[in-house]
């Protein structure tokens, strides 16, 4: 009995300064913001998905088969990679598999060289019920001088697909940075120039 005492005692003092620990800790916490719970994170899902958890990064390295007569990259071969580089990136953001619905902007600014380096960059800049457009930037490096340069630049639509194979909703986006706001509105135009082509 002597011992079931002490037992139920350390126990009991044992919850009292937990008690008082939970309350120190209460006191000491910073409030939430006002209309805000302090469990609101930036990446809430009802926000949408940031732009840079799906952004692409893709490194390429200009071998013979890549190249033409002139020893320069051939235009579909830096497009395949766009296609992919995209890809990636809006299969990251909708976690489901897409399928390329449009390039409706490709412009090559300078041309890439047998044994040179190229880095494609990608981002998500608009987000649809089923669709999104993906931007994507190819830089080429010159290994021998270390000079990078900008090469080419592309806009891509994107459609999400079910199991089904049919179109599926897919996350909205989140734009966060003044740059992703300004691809943001940017791709919304080019988004109202694509469906006025199309008769929509």
């Amino acid at each position: 009995m002597a011992i079931s005492y002490k037992m139920a005692n350390y126990e009991s003092r044992a919850k009292l300064e937990f008690v008082r620990h939970a309350e120190r800790m209460a006191k000491s916490k910073p409030p939430a913001p006002s209309g805000k719970s302090s469990s609101t994170s930036s990446k809430s899902s009802s926000k949408g998905r940031p732009v840079a958890v799906s952004q692409t990064v893709m490194t390429e390295m200009v071998l013979p088969q890549h190249t033409n007569a002139l020893g320069s990259i051939f235009g579909g071969v830096i497009m395949s990679w766009i296609d992919i580089c995209g890809a990636i990136t809006a299969q990251r953001h909708a976690r489901l598999p897409v399928v390329t619905a449009s390039i409706d902007y490709l412009q090559f600014v300078k041309p890439v060289l047998i044994g040179w380096t190229v880095n494609l960059r990608a981002s998500v800049n608009y987000v649809g019920k089923t669709s999104m457009e993906v931007g994507v930037r190819v830089d080429a490096e010159n290994p021998r001088t270390g000079e990078t340069f900008h090469t080419a630049s592309a806009y891509l639509s994107f459609v999400a697909l079910s199991p089904e194979k049919t179109p599926v909703p897919i996350e909205p986006l989140a734009v966060e940075t003044e740059t992703e706001k300004r691809r943001h509105a940017d791709a919304i135009k080019r988004r109202e120039a694509r469906l006025k082509l199309r008769g929509r």
